[in-house]
C-alpha cells in the first residue's frame, strides 16, 4: 500500500509555535516565516538571531523534506572589512517533534569554525559539522548522536572581482552550489550566505501597520538587497515520518553559559533564540516577555 505523504502540523497547541502544513501532493504554497530582531536581547546578538524558518516537501525530490533556517538579519553586502559569519560560539539547531509533545525527537545541530581566507577581505569561509541526535533524554530514553556531515561554507558575496580573483568565478550562485554536501544516510545540507527571500514593509508595519500601496501592490520590501546566513537541510521523509504523517519543526540557537543551580556553578548550553510560526514573538508576545519566550521550548505551557 502506498504511504500517505508526510504532513507538518502544529505541535502541542499554540505553545509549539513551530509548524507549517504540507499538502498530500507537492504544490506551491505561500511562504510564512520571519522574526527579524524580535526581542531586546537577541537584537544585540545578531549572529544568534533566527530570522526565518521554512519547511516543505521538496518540489525537486518529493520523497524529501526541505527545512531552511535563516540567521543574522539584514546583512549588507557592503560590510567590509568585517563581513558576516556564523558564530563559532553558538550551536544552531533544527528540531523535529514526531509525537506532538513539543519536545525534539530528532535534532540537527550545526557548529562552525573560522578558516583563514586569501586576504582580509575574503576570510568568510567556515568549516562546519552537522550532528544528528535521535531521542530525548527528558523522556528517560537514551539519545544517540552522530556527526553526519562535514562541510564548508562558500565565501560571502563580497563582489565579482574578488570572487573571480580568489575563487575562479564571479558567479556566486555557482560557488554556493559547489558547497552542497551529502548527509550520511541520505539527504543534503548547505550552510552559507544567501539573499533574504522574505518580503516585508517593516517601516510601515511598525508605523501602526500602514502598509504602503497595500498588500496586493507589494508595498516597500525592506529586505531587498540584504542577505542572511542560511542552514538548509534536505531530509529523507522515510527517516522522520510518523503514523499520522505529522511532525513539528522549529529552529533554535544556543550559547555556552555559566549559571548557578542548587548552589553550584554549572556550565552548559543555554537557548537564546527560537523560531517556528512567523511573527509570534515579534508581534504577539509583549515586549517584557520577548526575551523569556526566546529561552523557552515549545513544550513549555507557561512562562517560567
Amino acid at each position: 500500500m502506498r504511504k500517505a505523504p508526510l504532513a507538518l502540523g502544529l505541535v502541542a497547541g499554540i505553545a509549539a509555535l513551530a509548524a507549517v502544513i504540507l499538502l498530500r501532493a507537492p504544490s506551491p504554497q505561500a511562504g510564512n516565516a520571519s522574526s527579524h530582531r524580535e526581542a531586546p536581547l537577541i537584537s544585540e546578538d545578531p549572529t544568534a538571531d533566527n530570522t526565518d524558518l521554512y519547511a516543505f516537501r521538496s518540489p525537486d525530490s518529493p520523497g524529501y523534506l526541505t527545512v531552511i533556517s535563516n540567521l543574522i538579519p539584514a546583512e549588507d553586502p557592503a560590510a567590509g572589512p568585517n563581513y558576516y559569519r556564523f558564530s563559532q560560539g553558538a550551536r544552531y539547531k533544527i528540531n523535529l517533534d514526531r509525537n506532538g509533545d513539543g519536545k525534539a525527537d530528532v535534532t540537527y545541530a550545526f557548529r562552525f569554525k573560522n578558516q583563514d581566507g586569501p586576504l582580509f577581505l575574503g576570510n568568510t569561509v567556515q568549516s562546519y559539522t552537522v550532528t544528528r541526535t535521535v531521542g530525548n533524554s527528558t523522556r528517560r530514553v537514551k539519545s544517540t548522536s552522530r556527526v553526519i556531515a562535514r562541510g564548508m561554507t562558500p565565501p560571502d558575496n563580497i563582489g565579482p572581482r574578488t570572487l573571480t580573483q580568489f575563487y575562479g568565478t564571479g558567479d556566486y550562485r555557482a560557488l554556493a552550489a559547489k558547497q552542497v554536501t551529502s548527509l550520511e544516510g541520505g539527504g543534503k545540507v548547505f550552510a552559507g550566505q544567501r539573499d533574504d527571500a522574505f518580503f516585508a514593509d517593516i517601516g510601515a508595519i511598525f508605523d501602526l501597520v500602514a502598509i504602503r500601496k497595500g498588500f496586493d501592490n507589494g508595498g516597500k520590501d525592506f529586505f531587498a538587497g540584504y542577505a542572511v546566513h542560511t542552514l538548509a537541510l534536505q531530509i529523507p521523509i522515510s527517516q522522520i515520518d510518523t503514523k499520522n504523517h505529522v511532525v513539528g519543526v522549529w529552529a533554535s540557537t544556543e550559547r555556552k553559559a555559566a549559571y548557578v543551580r542548587r548552589h553550584r556553578l554549572q556550565h552548559g548550553w543555554r537557548q537564546v533564540s527560537r523560531l517556528g510560526n512567523p511573527l509570534i514573538n515579534e508581534v504577539v508576545i509583549p515586549t517584557k516577555l520577548k526575551d523569556r519566550w526566546n529561552r523557552l521550548t515549545p513544550a513549555t505551557r507557561k512562562p517560567a
